[in-house]
């Protein structure tokens, strides 16, 4: 306790956002939660953008109504913009690793109705040449740390993409879908993992669905239960 309380001393809290200072470690501050757009109350069940009004039913977005989902549900923590973009970014491509511990948590709350016993945690899995660019994957890391979180067994191998797509950026939503097709496959030796098991896939950013929905119908032909899908962040309409 005496070594924690020097070491606070020299090397405060700070948030993990802004840098400012706070209470303790691995949080944000005041007023970078308040411009961290959390998505709080009514959500699609399928893909988690946030609905307007208040139900104590399961309510699906419009997209969701036109275009049918690979997975069953799906939540997400906070949307792609402001803060949300800007945590995102900063795991991602500033090597931020430090993020991952909040965001767990973060996921763990957003994943709570999804959750059911025996359920096997998994990413989104990159393609190994982007892998070896980047050095990890922040969809494996969050799964990981979501899975210790939750104390689920997570395989971080579950899935592989078996070849490399061009960049879903600029694209719109039909070619995303198209782009996508047969592109992620279970590793053929993980799939009796999954044999009868609820999986959970968990990504960083969720935009048109069409990656999550590869990874799902992947799940689903190696004999998956049933899948869920958790993003971090979602991009919704005009973001």
């Amino acid at each position: 306790m005496k070594f924690q309380t020097v070491m606070q001393l020299i090397y405060p809290p700070q948030c993990v956002c802004c840098g400012g200072m706070v209470d303790s470690d691995f949080g944000l501050c005041g007023p970078c939660w308040r411009d961290t757009p959390f998505i709080e109350g009514l959500a699609c069940d399928i893909c988690g953008t946030p609905l307007p009004g208040v139900s104590d039913e399961a309510e699906i977005c419009d997209d969701c109504q036109k275009t049918a989902r690979s997975w069953q549900r799906g939540r997400a923590s906070f949307l792609y913009r402001d803060n949300g973009r800007k945590l995102v970014l900063m795991l991602k491509h500033g090597d931020r690793h430090d993020i991952v511990r909040p965001a767990a948590h973060w996921l763990a709350r957003a994943a709570k109705t999804l959750v059911v016993k025996n359920t096997l945690i998994a990413p989104i899995p990159l393609h190994w040449t982007r892998l070896l660019k980047r050095r990890f994957n922040q969809s494996a890391l969050l799964a990981q740390a979501l899975a210790k979180t939750l104390k689920l067994p997570c395989c971080p191998d579950l899935l592989v993409r078996n070849s490399r797509t061009e960049s879903l950026n600029g694209k719109n939503f039909d070619q995303r879908f198209r782009t996508m097709t047969g592109v992620i496959k279970a590793h053929p030796q993980r799939r009796h993992l999954m044999e009868g098991v609820p999986i959970l896939l968990v990504d960083d950013v969720m935009t048109s669905g069409a990656t999550m929905a590869a990874a799902a119908e992947a799940c689903l032909a190696a004999g998956a239960r049933d899948v869920s899908a958790l993003a971090l962040a979602r991009v919704a309409k005009g973001d």
